[in-house]
């Protein structure tokens, strides 16, 4: 045991004891209107960068950022392996921030600024100097990341399963939540968009789901998977329902981080815990400022399980 993880999981379950939670969720999700939410999100961290007049995309976008606002601050606490861990889980920031890049040099598109990384970024710091998509692309490239080639759609989802099977390699604690990740992604990218994973994207497909992914059908996907990412897909009949299933790998996850949060030792377990439930909470309150912003009523919010 080192003071840098005692110090690292005694702030990473301070930083816990403060989210909203599913009751504080709750309130933000019935509260009729946009600006109302974002009045009940007051009491909690998420209030940086919730002006009022804020539109529903800069609201959830500003809730998504503090959150990584956290995650550095954390990784401020602990010693080399828990900032390595951090990275690993917080490489969706990453993504996203490459995804716009790529956009934005490819057609111009209007893209909102990138989220500040700092000590959790990989590759991006050369990646954000890229001035054209031919010169992106060979940045990717030499990177951890790869480039899995084609169309931002092609590339949004090799990111993502190559961020999955470097965190299940790396953090084997999560590697059962990065498989059942990967699992809900391929069966929407397949199943409901219709798509074959880029040629790229099939290694960290295969590292994480077998042979499945190549599978004919969803049917044939589901009996195909092993346990490890099965799991997320239980109860699932059809593709179109793949909804139900992101939010209940949430719900997951954050039960399962709380009882790793909970455990007395002072390593990179309880961090990574703490993590994946602060992670799930930012999502659930995502989601309840869109019920928010659209009117929902009590009966829509407690028919997500997750978010009740």
């Amino acid at each position: 045991m080192s003071a840098a993880w005692v110090a690292g999981v005694t702030r990473a379950r301070g930083l816990l004891s403060r989210s909203p939670g599913a009751p504080g969720a709750r309130q933000v999700a019935t509260a009729g209107t946009l600006e109302e939410a974002l009045r009940r999100l007051a009491p909690f961290p998420y209030w940086r960068g919730l002006d009022a007049g804020v539109s529903l995309p800069a609201a959830q976008r500003a809730v998504a950022a503090t959150l990584l606002w956290h995650l550095r601050v954390l990784a401020g606490w602990l010693p080399h392996r828990g900032v390595e861990c951090l990275r690993l889980l917080a490489a969706g920031f990453e993504i996203v921030n490459i995804e716009a890049r790529f956009r934005q040099l490819s057609s111009g598109a209007q893209e909102p600024s990138p989220y500040a990384l700092g000590a959790l970024a990989t590759a991006w710091h050369r990646i954000s100097r890229a001035t054209g998509p031919e010169e992106l692309r060979p940045l990717l490239a030499a990177s951890t990341w790869r480039d899995a080639g084609g169309t931002a759609a092609e590339l949004a989802v090799g990111l993502r399963l190559t961020a999955a099977a470097r965190t299940a390699a790396r953090v084997p604690c999560a590697a059962r939540w990065s498989a059942g990740r990967a699992a809900i992604l391929v069966a929407r990218e397949r199943f409901v968009h219709g798509r074959e994973l880029p040629a790229r994207a099939g290694r960290p497909a295969a590292q994480l789901l077998g042979s499945a992914y190549r599978a004919p059908d969803f049917r044939a996907y589901q009996r195909r998977l092993p346990s490890a990412a099965g799991w997320a897909l239980r109860g699932i009949d059809e593709p179109a329902d793949l909804w139900r299933a992101e939010g209940r790998w949430w719900g997951d996850i954050e039960q399962d981080g709380l009882q790793m949060v909970r455990r007395t030792r002072y390593d990179a377990i309880p961090v990574v815990g703490a993590v994946a439930a602060l992670s799930a909470d930012a999502w659930r309150v995502r989601a309840a400022l869109e019920l928010a912003a659209n009117g929902a009523s009590l009966e829509d919010f407690d028919g997500f399980g997750f978010l009740a």
